[in-house]
């Protein structure tokens, strides 16, 4: 996401997550664009390509099989990393239907990153180190308890990691990574395996 970039208002005075915020409420994004808080700059990013929303709808519709009650799929939801003060908008964020209906409706500030049960990343050529290194570390010192990471552009091949027991220093304990092709389970509350091999590398 490196299309184009607002930087924060030092001049404005309080807080610069404060001001960014207000900013991003604000902004008239073109559909299909993001706009995203990192770093204390407003970065947008284009509409990905198709095999990424291909893939995005694959996982979606794998999920919705085995979802449990009450919880939902989002796809164009801002989530608010607090102990970062950043704000990303997955390509996948699974969440408790309860805290969605009860958000301010005067509103479209971010949820907390924290309460998603799982956050899904499919990268593009241009944002596949930040969702490697950048989104990994915050989702982990977020809390988000699993991380599904599908990596087309990984250099040992097109992987799918699912991470998992996220540290507050910012890492995950545990790591499962399959190449494509090879199924991948995920826990309870989904209790389900994701079948990779139809995913376009």
């Amino acid at each position: 996401m490196t299309a184009a970039m607002v930087g924060n208002d030092r001049t404005s005075g309080g807080h610069p997550w404060d001001y960014l915020l207000r900013t991003w409420r604000e902004l008239d994004v073109p559909e299909g664009w993001r706009a995203e808080i990192d770093e204390e700059r407003i970065v947008l990013g284009p509409p990905p390509h198709a095999h990424h929303n291909g893939i995005a709808e694959m996982v979606q519709h794998r999920l919705y099989r085995v979802l449990p009650e009450g919880l939902g799929i989002y796809q164009t939801l801002g989530i608010h990393v607090a102990p970062l003060d950043r704000l990303y908008v997955p390509d996948l964020v699974i969440m408790e239907r309860e805290l969605i209906m009860a958000a301010d409706p005067e509103t479209s500030d971010p949820m907390d990153a924290a309460e998603a049960q799982l956050i899904v990343e499919v990268t593009s050529k241009g944002n596949a180190r930040d969702d490697r290194t950048k989104k990994y570390r915050a989702y982990a010192r977020a809390g988000v308890s699993m991380y599904l990471l599908i990596d087309r552009f990984d250099t040992r091949g097109a992987m799918t990691t699912l991470f998992t027991e996220p540290n507050e220093d910012g890492t995950y304990k545990h790591s499962d990574p399959v190449p494509f092709g090879k199924p991948l389970v995920l826990p309870e509350p989904f209790g389900t395996t994701l079948l990779t091999d139809e995913f376009p590398a």
